[in-house]
């Protein structure tokens, strides 16, 4: 329909009888009155039916509502609705979820930064929400409620991981689970991890049951905006899909459960910089950066077409306007350029976090968080200048010098970062750390300096904030999310385990495998002071020198030891005993030239002599610590090289013995490649595994293939091969590996391993071999499967049937992913395990049925050990090798005190260098000397008594 106006005569017409009647003043008045008038009425008309403004030029489109809607929409500011707190229940609530009351809690609820007093009392959990905490009057009865008494424990928020792969890289890991990184090209803003996210993945309930209730699943950082990713909860739905895990969904189409003209659900982008889209995509970093410099300008265009349409609608102008400006792929970037969507920016080293900083600026958007963050600690006032406000950081504790890109990182970082106003997160990067144990990341941040309360807030209440979720996650709040976890301990006490974890209102242990911990692990620890070292890794621009502070080769007397552990003898058995334990007096130590002379109290001939000595002896106060045989480590390339990931700080790969034999020159056939050819010392890793009570280390050659070769164990102190005690001995054992995964075939590599036990062959390989059949040597088999695991101890049988040997076979397992299925068997073969993953993950395909410990199951250490299988304790990447300590402590703990400090520290010393052939029967073994604390708890490494080098170095 439409209606057309002889504009020029009808408006003559009006405004000559107008003018008559009331004045030319009052007549032009009511004349605009009535034209606006006239034009609304017109607008409305219109809204339907075309109608043509022939005169004026104005055409009003045919859905002129739905765009103006669409401007509307763009002034709608991101975060909860007003109304969110007057909510009755969650929108993720569980229809039949019964109300649960906690009582007797010991609460950190997170408000003010976690320094608010801690609140005891009770909690309840209704409809999905927390919705009374503290003291309150309430004593339900029946079947309606569930009751759980705390005792006093600790109940926190709900873990928040603010980067993890759930789901997209799935476990265990096979061809078709991973999904996290597309290679269409360097920018794909428009990709959705959500559209990706698997809910098969094995480690969904293994992250839950260690008290991770939310995720950020991102993509991954192969591109360097690599898409969106999605804030889920770990909870198992009846529906099974992703849709039904989503904390909240930007994208939900029904405006009945989410009304976007009300509020704006906050989206998360991930971006990366540096080698992971350089090295993918053949970029340099310039490169890159003009990557992200044209998607945003891409962006921006479309940001300001839309601002200029929007603000001719409004207008009525719509003369030419055309189209609504918006692209399906540039929406989300847009988006982020309005302070809608949360960016996650994977970046380590200065030279990117510069150029990201720089980027924000120029286009005027925040950065959310960097992630990993390596080098954020030396430039916090870079971070201060960006965008909107300084972006979070993001970090691993420990985990460093994977890559060039981290080999700065500091286990300092946190504290320093959180001294200078940079809100400190940490997180897993899940699969690449076990997201079930995020909480140890907030730990070992304690550990090293970061406030308790921080280090409590940066995985809960920080995260949910970084999220722009905090109004809703991430607190211990009335009205908040009933996600909440119950400890076993002070959440920052070693071992912290969980004993209920709710999502939602939804308990997700049922029931628990607890655990009985001491009374004093109800406290925040007492840690050590790092003041020095972390003033020293600011001083040394992150790489402080890491060598002994001080080498003393004369007398050095320790004062106030609370126990000392000695390693001891017994038969051909070594293991490790406390031999002295403070009583009334506390203990003193006298050592001369390396080795200890004698322990005792202050009175004590010995020690007296020695504090009067003509040279003045060295005195060192332990303020209550301890002695220790140093601990060793294995399992991971830990003396072969320095930065994981580039080749030429390594030794190399060596050839797997089946696919490709060593060339002619190295012994062709016959040839065992030795491990200690190939050491490399002085290294980073190596300094800061011995400044943490490691003081060994057994590495066997890399290689991707069957047969391995000759393992090697050296100090993890010295500076080189040369100095004396650096190698502790040349050669231990063939290490070989048997795999599923290789090629190739499993029966094919225990037909090799059958003839190389059966056959005479020529050279070192055979000289090595007949050691073996004989006794002499222990053969150390890389494996994890249960099924591999039975071939081989059938093989073991055979072998030792035919031959008729007067001793049986030495067998060690290394790796021993599901070595617990078999525990009963390994015990009566005699084989042990070193198992290199101490608390177990299902990686692989070859370790899905791994027993994942406390709060699931029993734990694999003790079920080994049940069985009589001698046990020792490995890592599988160079930096965990500095938390050997920690891996034992964790272990002693899964006890529930049944094995001594003793037994526990043979873990990881003894037993580890008997499994893999390594004697030391001459007694001339590192002792370490902590402060404040033994090793298997907080107590600071100060020094390592060496009888090898005769010196105590002070570290």
């Amino acid at each position: 329909m439409e209606f057309s106006f002889k504009w020029h005569q009808e408006v003559g017409t009006l405004s000559s009888r107008l003018h008559s009647r009331f004045g030319g003043i009052r007549a032009l008045l009511l004349i605009v009155l009535l034209l606006a008038t006239l034009h609304a009425f017109l607008v409305v008309l219109g809204y339907g039916y075309g109608i043509e403004y022939e005169h004026i030029g104005v055409n009003v489109p045919l859905h002129a509502e739905d765009i103006l809607d669409k401007c509307r929409l763009l002034e709608v500011p991101p975060g909860p609705p007003p109304d969110f707190y007057a909510r009755e229940r969650s929108d993720r609530f569980v229809t039949g979820t019964r109300p649960t009351l906690v009582k007797n809690a010991t609460i950190w609820t997170g408000e003010r930064n976690g320094l608010e007093g801690v609140v005891r009392g009770d909690i309840l959990l209704d409809g999905g929400l927390i919705r009374k905490l503290g003291s309150f009057d309430l004593d339900p009865k029946g079947d309606d409620f569930f009751h759980i008494d705390a005792q006093g424990k600790w109940v926190t928020p709900g873990i928040v991981d603010l980067h993890s792969h759930l789901g997209v890289y799935s476990m265990p890991a096979l061809d078709g689970t991973f999904d996290g990184n597309s290679w269409k090209g360097p920018i794909l803003p428009w990709l959705r991890a959500l559209d990706a996210l698997n809910t098969h993945d094995d480690a969904f309930r293994l992250s839950a049951s260690g008290g991770v209730t939310t995720s950020l699943v991102l993509p991954g950082s192969a591109n360097a905006i690599g898409g969106q990713g999605v804030v889920i909860k770990l909870r198992h739905t009846e529906s099974r899909s992703p849709t039904s895990m989503l904390l909240e969904s930007p994208y939900e189409a029904n405006t009945t459960e989410y009304d976007p003209r009300t509020h704006f659900r906050y989206r998360q982008m991930k971006q990366a910089c540096g080698e992971n889209p350089d090295r993918f995509y053949s970029n340099t970093r310039m490169d890159t950066a003009w990557a992200f410099r044209q998607a945003y300008e891409k962006a921006r265009q479309i940001k300001v077409a839309q601002d200029d349409f929007c603000a001719k609608a409004k207008r009525g102008d719509w003369v030419g306007l055309g189209q609504y400006p918006e692209d399906l792929q540039w929406e989300a970037l847009v988006d982020v350029l309005r302070g809608r969507v949360k960016v996650h920016t994977h970046c380590y080293e200065t030279v990117d976090l510069d150029d990201l900083v720089r980027i924000s600026n120029e286009f005027k958007f925040s950065i959310a968080a960097f992630h990993h963050a390596h080098e954020t600690y030396l430039i916090p006032d870079t971070l201060k200048s960006a965008y909107g406000r300084p972006p979070a950081a993001a970090l691993f504790a420990t985990h460093a010098r994977y890559k060039r890109e981290s080999y700065r990182g500091s286990e300092f970082a946190p504290r320093i970062l959180a001294e200078n106003g940079i809100q400190v997160v940490m997180k897993s990067d899940h699969p690449v750390l076990d997201s079930r144990f995020l909480i140890y990341e907030a730990q070992q941040a304690f550990y090293y300096g970061l406030p308790h309360n921080v280090a409590l807030a940066s995985v809960t209440s920080t995260p949910a904030e970084v999220l722009g979720q905090d109004h809703r996650i991430g607190y211990v709040k009335e009205g908040y999310d009933a996600d909440i976890v119950l400890w076993d301990s002070h959440p920052l006490a070693l071992g912290a385990t969980p004993q209920q974890v709710w999502i939602d209102g939804v308990p997700q242990l049922s029931p628990a495998y607890t655990l009985d911990k001491p009374d004093s692990f109800q406290h925040v620890p007492k840690v050590p002071n790092f003041d020095q070292e972390a003033k020293e890794t600011l001083d040394y621009d992150g790489l402080p020198p890491l060598e002994p502070r001080s080498s003393y080769n004369g007398t050095v007397v320790f004062a106030n030891v609370s126990s000392v552990f000695l390693r001891t003898t017994s038969g051909r058995r070594t293991g490790v005993s406390e031999v002295a334990s403070q009583g009334n007096e506390p203990i003193w130590a006298v050592v001369h030239c390396g080795k200890l002379v004698c322990f005792d109290e202050l009175v004590s001939d010995c020690v007296h002599s020695a504090l009067h000595r003509q040279d003045e002896p060295t005195l060192i106060d332990l303020e209550g610590g301890s002695i220790a045989p140093g601990l060793t480590t294995f399992g991971s390339a830990l003396g072969l090289g320095e930065i994981m990931s580039e080749a030429s700080t390594q030794d190399g790969v060596a050839p797997d013995g089946l696919l490709s034999i060593a060339p002619g020159l190295a012994g062709g056939s016959g040839a065992l490649i030795r491990a200690v050819d190939g050491l490399i010392f002085n290294t980073r890793h190596a300094l800061v595994t011995y400044r943490s009570g490691v003081s060994s280390g057994i590495v066997a050659p890399r290689s991707g293939g069957f047969l391995t070769g000759l393992n090697t164990a050296f100090s993890t102190g010295s500076k080189h091969k040369l100095e004396h005690g650096a190698v502790i001995q040349s050669a231990g054992a063939v290490h070989v590996s048997v795999h599923p995964s290789g090629k190739p075939s499993v029966s094919t590599q225990i037909a090799a391993l059958r003839r190389l036990l059966l056959e005479p062959i020529s050279g070192e390989l055979g000289f090595w071999f007949d050691k073996i059949r004989k006794g002499r040597s222990p053969l150390v088999i890389d494996v994890h499967s249960a099924d591999v695991m039975a071939t081989l101890i059938s093989l073991k049988s055979e072998i030792e049937d035919k031959l008729a040997l007067d001793r049986p076979l030495r067998f060690t397992f290394t790796g021993g992913g599901e070595a617990h299925l078999l525990a009963k068997e390994l015990g009566q073969a005699g084989v042990g395990v070193v198992l290199t993953q101490p608390r177990p993950f299902p990686r692989s395909w070859e370790t899905r049925r791994m027993l994942p410990g406390p709060p699931l199951s029993k734990s694999q250490i003790v079920t080994l050990m049940e069985h009589n299988v001698t046990v020792a304790l490995g890592v599988d990447v160079p930096d965990k090798a500095r938390n050997t300590r920690f891996d034992v402590a964790w272990a002693a703990l899964e006890f529930g005190g049944n094995i001594s400090r003793a037994d526990a520290i043979a873990l990881a010393s003894t037993n580890v260098e008997s499994l893999l052939g390594i004697d030391r029967a001459n007694g001339e073994v590192e002792l370490v000397a902590t402060r404040g604390g033994d090793l298997l708890g907080y107590g600071k490494v100060i020094g390592v008594i060496s009888p090898l080098r005769g010196t105590v170095d002070v570290l």
